[in-house]
């Protein structure tokens, strides 16, 4: 069974390290130097780091200089988010030597790119599913972006080979993840899974990497570990069991 990837995350916004709240981008709690915050993780033991430029996904700005930085400054694997909609964006992102670029809004708005792109690019690309209730989110959670099962459907038949879900009810919330809709999702698609929204403590990364064997390939953590609800290395030592 492939490695359960444990993915801390850094959310960029207006150059410093942030957590929104259910999407909200007026909701936020700042966190400081997001070079920092990645360097910390990394010495605490992480293979991954899951980076967004809050800023470019909701179209108000981007902080490109601070995401390659930030990327510069580590040896880990790195998955970047954030405002990836058209050729030029995705290579700059990909020239970022990220180890993996995370599509949101143009997966749902731009089907025919989507699909150009997952077809080029192979694993190198994820596709971000947010989700109020099954209807997908979009342009940074402000805008609906259609049916979740119809979504996941094209984007598997265009060989998409990963999927990040986040309740987005969820995010931010320290309220435990959405088990049912991450199942849900496992059992209507083969695609792997990176569970996202709400984790709280190590009970709940213990119960995703017991779902390793429907789909479930690896979980983003951000709040819990920001305010201290549980150690980068106690999460690992749970994943690593």
């Amino acid at each position: 069974m492939k490695k359960f990837e444990l993915l801390p995350a850094v959310d960029i916004k207006q150059g410093r390290a942030v957590r929104l709240k259910q999407g909200e981008i007026s909701d936020k709690t700042i966190y400081g130097s997001p070079i920092e915050c990645a360097l910390d993780f990394q010495q605490a033991g992480a293979d991954w780091l899951h980076l967004v430029d809050l800023d470019a996904a909701f179209g108000v700005g981007s902080n490109a200089e601070i995401v390659l930085e930030v990327i510069n400054s580590l040896n880990i694997k790195v998955e970047l988010s954030g405002g990836i909609r058209t050729d030029e964006s995705l290579s700059k992102a990909l020239g970022t030597n990220c180890e993996r670029v995370i599509l949101g809004t143009a997966a749902l708005e731009d089907p025919s790119w989507a699909s150009k792109v997952i077809k080029q690019y192979g694993q190198k690309i994820a596709v971000s599913l947010d989700v109020r209730g099954e209807i997908l989110a979009a342009r940074g959670w402000v805008r609906e972006g259609g049916n979740l099962y119809e979504a996941i459907t094209r984007l598997a038949d265009d060989g998409c080979s990963l999927f990040i879900v986040t309740d987005i009810s969820k995010d931010g919330t320290l309220a435990g993840p959405n088990f049912e809709l991450l199942e849900r999702v496992c059992n209507f698609s083969k695609v792997p899974v990176i569970a996202s929204g709400g984790i709280s403590s190590l009970a709940d990364l213990e119960k995703l990497v017991g779902m390793q064997d429907i789909g479930i390939q690896g979980a983003i953590v951000g709040k819990a570990l920001y305010e201290g609800a549980f150690t980068l290395i106690d999460a690992i030592n749970v994943v690593n069991k």
